[in-house]
């Protein structure tokens, strides 16, 4: 009667193993497959007659043997479950995907669980992994992240322009200061504004203001380094913040700049547009109260450049 119990009991457990959601496999010791559910052979393509008695890594090439035999040794040695997660591996076994809510990621992302199975002996002879298909979760978190990602470059960003806003550049001046304040860093700041700009707006309208002023802001990226902060101040003001740069090396930028845009022309409506811009730089050289004396320094550059006649540079002394 017992016997037939346990019989019983068995013939159901295979049968829920066949028919649940997720992938189960069986190995021995050796990685040869005892056990190779519905679910696998749908995703994998290999029948479970076919899959019997074949070495785990003959049926599944993809997975790294070297760190999937030390994850095995490790359940077999501690007698505990270990789990990987999609986000630190997007899959161990390559299956492709197919549903149609996610049908935009190509594989199926995955959890998964390595557990002992002990034998009656009490002996680890046999290790189930368990497969959890979270693609739909996966895709979803992704896609937040990319939502969120493109917000917050919405929220530093200015629209005109694609520089920095106001509001991010500061927040990295900032940290500038408060990291030459700590270790000593060089840190330069170079403000500059685009000389007779209402000029320009009355005589092209604001439309051919506003290419002019996307124009500049082509050039500040052509000129500047990756670590170089490049905003916008407000109106035709920009500011550019110089890590690690000293007033000489911000020197020799904002005059590269200057000369560029004093080449450049704006075609607008059939007309060509030509400015020049004025710039003030300024650095931490001499001890500054807080970063908005730096912003002041280098504004104060600026107006002696535009007093002194406009599309030049000046250093604050």
């Amino acid at each position: 009667m017992n016997r037939s119990l346990d019989l019983t009991e068995l013939h159901w457990l295979l049968a829920i193993t066949q028919s649940i959601d997720v992938g189960v496999v069986v190995f021995d010791r050796q990685f040869n497959v005892t056990v190779w559910n519905t679910f696998i052979e749908n995703h994998s393509g290999v029948p479970a007659r076919e899959a019997q008695g074949k070495s785990f890594f003959s049926l599944f090439h993809e997975v790294d043997q070297t760190w999937f035999t030390r994850k095995v040794e490790s359940v077999i040695t501690l007698g505990s479950p270990s789990f990987t997660i999609w986000e630190q591996r997007p899959h161990l076994l390559k299956f492709e995907t197919y549903q149609p809510i996610t049908g935009s990621e190509p594989f199926m992302y995955q959890n998964t669980t390595l557990f002992p199975l002990r034998s009656i002996n009490n002996q680890v002879e046999h290790i189930c992994l368990v497969v959890y298909d979270v693609t739909e979760v996966a895709t979803n978190r992704r896609q937040l992240q990319t939502v969120n990602a493109q917000l917050q470059k919405l929220s530093s960003t200015d629209r005109l322009t694609g520089l920095y806003n106001r509001g991010h550049w500061e927040e990295a001046l900032k940290h500038e200061y408060a990291r030459h304040s700590r270790y000593g860093n060089d840190c330069t700041l170079i403000m500059f504004d685009i000389d007779h700009f209402k000029q320009v707006n009355d005589t092209y309208g604001h439309p051919g203001g506003d290419r002019v002023i996307q124009r500049v802001a082509d050039l500040v990226r052509e000129h500047v380094r990756d670590s170089d902060i490049c905003g916008r101040y407000g109106g035709e003001e920009f500011a550019l913040l110089l890590p690690d740069t000293d007033k000489e090396g911000g020197q020799i930028l904002a005059e590269r700049l200057r000369a560029s845009i004093e080449e450049t022309v704006v075609e607008h409506d059939g007309k060509l547009i030509r400015f020049t811009i004025s710039l003030g730089v300024a650095d931490l050289h001499r001890p500054a109260a807080d970063h908005q004396e730096l912003i002041e320094r280098a504004d104060q550059a600026l107006y002696n450049s535009k007093r002194s006649g406009r599309n030049r540079v000046t250093v604050h002394a």
